[in-house]
């Protein structure tokens, strides 16, 4: 049946011919762009996959950048490592000349104590943007640490992975330690850092008895109470060297000269205790408060694993002091002691090699120091060798991802120039087909003739 009303080829014809317009539309964009996924509406579930791992090769990169600053860091310190070393085995042989009678030992002395300073400046100045790992100001500051990769879990959290190692092992500065808790009671330098008195037990409990060491004390339990001994009130020093910080400052941030500075903490202070067979040392970190150090040594002697049947751990944040009560019936020993860690060649300037017995003593300590520098190289150089390596790695990632990425939404050229000029075609056959069928109305009119 024909009709004038519809026509029904004419129809069917233009409806083919916006379904491969739509087509030709599409490979065009896809050509001009070179995407065969550009937006959302293209292919959601690829779109979605795609833009979280673009998301992760920025990640990637910032990780990059992060482990080439650390690289950098880290061949400062090596390059000054590497020096010290060099300038320690000179420091030998002058020490070995010294050990010759018919040597003018006070000269070579003093050619001693050059190097020395030498040795002393390379340790100071061997800073990248800030950060030096040799001189012992980066102690206690939760370690030195490099960003090294960023890791999507299956249920899409992210979690930061880090390259790192304890910067005491490459501490070169040739400053001593100190034993801040020395004298007759650590309360003399700590501000009553810890109490013995029988007023401090209570009525019903033993006095802790001070046995071997300044800081020795002994708990026993009487009449059914627990023996206490109390660690707390920690001083904290300002960056002026007074007592009365807030926080614990790095040490390079302190001023360690002041006549105060031994009674107060700064990070990397180590807080130790002994139990009977219970060894904890709680390393200050900076930023710590007075609670924080008190938490902390509870952890580390939970961690040494003390038998927390036979002793209570009671910390008070509002005192930052620890409560240790002896629950046992036996008299337990124990030591307590702060100290202030040392460079790993304090003393080097104390060399003396003006004497024969003091050119004697520098030759056997020596050696020590120069182990102590081949051990800070030989960190040095596994680090930057695991830095170079997961730096390679990155990039190598980043490639990847960049493929990945690009298989899921670049548009494959050779089929989409093919597509195109079929389309052309196809449409063209399309407006040929569509005109044929706008005219089939026209011979109706032959009909009333």
């Amino acid at each position: 049946m024909s009709s004038i009303l519809t026509n029904t080829s004419a129809t069917v014809a233009l409806q083919t011919l916006k379904s491969i317009n739509n087509d030709l539309n599409q490979v065009q964009s896809e050509i001009s762009t070179g995407m065969s996924v550009s937006s959302a509406k293209d292919n959601a579930s690829v779109f979605a996959i795609s833009k979280v791992m673009e998301a992760d090769v920025a990640g990637f990169e910032a990780v990059s950048e992060s482990l080439s600053l650390g690289q950098s860091t880290v061949a400062v310190a090596s390059s000054a490592a590497e020096e010290i070393g060099e300038l320690l085995n000179e420091v030998k042989t002058k020490i070995v000349s010294a050990n010759e009678d018919n040597v003018d030992r006070n000269k070579l002395n003093s050619e001693v104590q050059s190097l020395v300073e030498q040795i002393t400046g390379i340790v100071d100045s061997a800073q990248f943007n800030g950060l030096n790992i040799l001189d012992g100001s980066n102690d206690g500051n939760g370690g030195f640490s490099v960003l090294s990769s960023l890791n999507r879990n299956a249920d899409g959290s992210v979690t930061s992975g880090k390259i790192s190692y304890d910067p005491s092992l490459t501490n070169l500065s040739t400053k001593s330690g100190t034993d801040l808790s020395a004298g007759t009671n650590p309360a003399t330098n700590l501000t009553t850092a810890a109490t013995y008195t029988e007023a401090d037990l209570g009525p019903d409990q033993a006095t802790i008895s001070t046995i071997s060491g300044a800081n020795g004390f002994g708990l026993s339990q009487a009449s059914g109470a627990s023996a206490q001994f109390v660690i707390g009130d920690f001083e904290l020093l300002a960056s002026n060297g007074t007592v009365g910080g807030g926080v614990a400052l790095a040490a390079g941030d302190v001023n360690l000269t002041a006549g105060t500075a031994e009674a107060g903490l700064v990070a990397g202070d180590k807080v130790s205790l002994t139990l009977g067979n219970t060894v904890a040392t709680y390393t200050i970190g900076v930023g710590d408060r007075t609670e924080d150090i008190a938490s902390g040594l509870r952890s580390a002697l939970i961690e040494a694993g003390i038998d927390q049947d036979q002793f209570t751990l009671d910390t008070n944040d509002s005192t930052g002091s620890l409560t240790i009560n002896n629950n046992s019936e036996q008299t337990i020993n124990g030591y307590y002691q702060i100290t202030r860690a040392s460079g790993g060649l304090a003393g080097l300037d104390t060399l003396d090699v003006s004497t024969a017995s003091g050119a004697s003593s520098a030759l056997s300590r020596i050696e020590t120091y120069i182990q102590k520098t081949v051990d800070a190289q030989a960190q040095l150089g596994t680090t930057e060798k695991r830095l170079e390596i997961q730096s390679n790695f990155m990039s190598k990632l980043v490639d990847s991802f960049n493929n990945g990425i690009g298989s899921l939404v670049d548009a494959d050229m050779e089929e989409a120039s093919a597509r195109l000029k079929a389309l052309q075609t196809q449409q063209q056959l399309g407006v040929q087909a569509l005109s044929i069928a706008n005219q089939a109305p026209s011979t109706l009119m032959t009909l009333f003739r």
